[in-house]
């Protein structure tokens, strides 16, 4: 094949279009990951019991694996995991999700403590990555790859608009596009659904693997 062929398959494809809840795939009853066990780095319940106080909110930005480290190196942050969230699949595999056909986005759930401020969490969740891409982050092409923010309270979601007004203009000014991050209720995004176990704390696990960084350089704080 000649390269201006190769050259303009690679370039020409057509966008991720996201998956309808009629033509998602039926998934299953019995999770992926049965019996959650400790968080790898921090040695807390990755699915609780969570302690007195504690919040939780899901984050979707890109691959899931560095985003997870990033975030559970937070000082007051109690534990995380990494899932789905956002779908229509109940139970689905890391394949189905790959597959754009659950719908989800790979999401860590943070369980924080009141030492760590929701409004840094969120100026945080701003600065790993780049929030105007879509459906895709960097070479991570796809719905799931998408960003969003997956609130579990109105202080949540007052913060989340908040902060994501404070960090478009700044993106603006730095030559960046509107901010594409969907920021809905977890409620409304349906249940979390815990991933495999090879992919809790994935970093722990295999020191070297892959961990993108998509930061835009630009400070929410």
């Amino acid at each position: 094949m000649a390269f201006d062929d190769v050259f303009s398959r690679l370039f020409s494809r057509p966008a991720p279009i996201a998956v309808t809840r009629e033509r998602a795939l039926p998934g299953r009853t019995a999770p992926v990951l049965p019996v959650p066990g400790r968080h790898a780095a921090l040695g807390t319940p990755i699915d609780g019991p969570f302690p007195a106080g504690t919040q939780v909110i899901g984050l979707a930005l890109g691959c899931f694996w560095g985003a997870e480290r990033a975030l559970w190196e937070l000082p007051g942050v109690f534990t995380t995991a990494v899932g789905y969230q956002g779908g229509f699949t109940p139970n689905p595999t890391y394949e189905e999700v790959c597959s754009g056909l659950t719908g989800h986005a790979e999401t860590v759930r943070v369980a924080y403590g009141p030492d760590l401020a929701t409004r840094d969490l969120l100026a945080r969740f701003w600065e790993l990555h780049d929030p105007t891409q879509g459906f895709r982050q960097g070479n991570d092409v796809g719905t799931q790859y998408r960003s969003a923010i997956y609130w579990t309270d109105e202080a949540q979601r007052d913060l989340a608009i908040e902060t994501r007004d404070v960090f478009a203009p700044r993106l603006a000014a730095a030559g960046f596009p509107p901010i594409t991050t969907e920021i809905v209720s977890a409620a409304q995004a349906g249940p979390f659904y815990l991933a495999e176990d090879y992919h809790q704390q994935y970093l722990v696990k295999n020191p070297n693997g892959y961990c993108p960084v998509h930061s835009t350089g630009v400070s929410c704080s």
